[in-house]
């Protein structure tokens, strides 16, 4: 039988007393996000002001930059890269990950899927794309919708439903600045990224992305910067 061997309580608590002070000095990995946007005006409204709402603590370890670019959807892919790169060299720092937001709107299908497909074959980019438009994502923070419909039917839808919230007088407009904020009040965040999922998961992986209409991506993108993976672990696979 092997001898026992006793170790010295005084050394036990030094090693505990060290692996305390090395967990409590062990800061997280700053990381930062470039977000390029097709949109001049609505995406990058939205965002902006998302970054302000951030939780404390994501806000010490995220960097933003928005920038809104009017590009088709492929340049804006390719123009997205070459700014990451620009950023990197100007700045000396390095950006963990690039995320491009656009629409299918008016896209050829060809430009659409080739620009989603560019941003999978390219290290450290991801699209948060949407078809038809973005205004997808509000309409989802109040209801699960599953038909192709009009940018002009989601921008009715979501002032119908705003109104059932009270906003008796509210008025959709493309651009407006205070979308994120009136969503968060009025809408639910994490409703919007369950019915988002529940839309791509009956793709089915099909890799014509412009034929999945309805369908948005930018839960992806609001998920991670909110750190809410763990949180939603349990919606991972929603049902269809």
């Amino acid at each position: 039988m092997a001898r026992k061997i006793k170790i010295d309580p005084a050394v036990v608590r030094r090693r505990e007393r060290k692996e305390s002070k090395r967990q409590i000095n062990s800061k997280p990995k700053r990381k930062r996000y470039l977000i390029v946007c097709e949109g001049e005006k609505t995406e990058p409204n939205y965002f902006v002001a998302l970054k302000s709402a951030l939780p404390k603590g994501v806000l010490e370890v995220v960097d933003f930059r928005i920038i809104g670019e009017g590009f088709n959807t492929e340049s804006l892919v390719q123009q997205a890269i070459t700014l990451s790169a620009k950023w990197e060299f100007e700045s000396g720092r390095t950006i963990d990950k690039l995320w491009v937001v656009f629409d299918k709107d008016s896209f050829s299908a060809a430009a659409f899927n080739n620009a989603i497909q560019l941003c999978i074959n390219t290290p450290k980019t991801e699209a948060a794309w949407s078809n038809q438009a973005f205004e997808i994502w509000y309409l989802l923070h109040f209801e699960f919708y599953n038909s192709g419909i009009t940018r002009d039917t989601y921008e009715q839808r979501i002032q119908s439903n705003f109104r059932n919230k009270g906003l008796v007088n509210f008025t959709y407009s493309k651009n407006r600045p205070d979308m994120f904020d009136l969503l968060s009040k009025y809408g639910n965040i994490k409703l919007a990224i369950k019915y988002a999922k529940r839309l791509e998961y009956s793709y089915d992986g099909a890799g014509d992305f412009a034929n999945q209409n309805p369908c948005t991506t930018v839960y992806k993108l609001v998920v991670e910067l909110f750190n809410l993976d763990k949180e939603l672990a349990e919606d991972e696979t929603p049902e269809t």
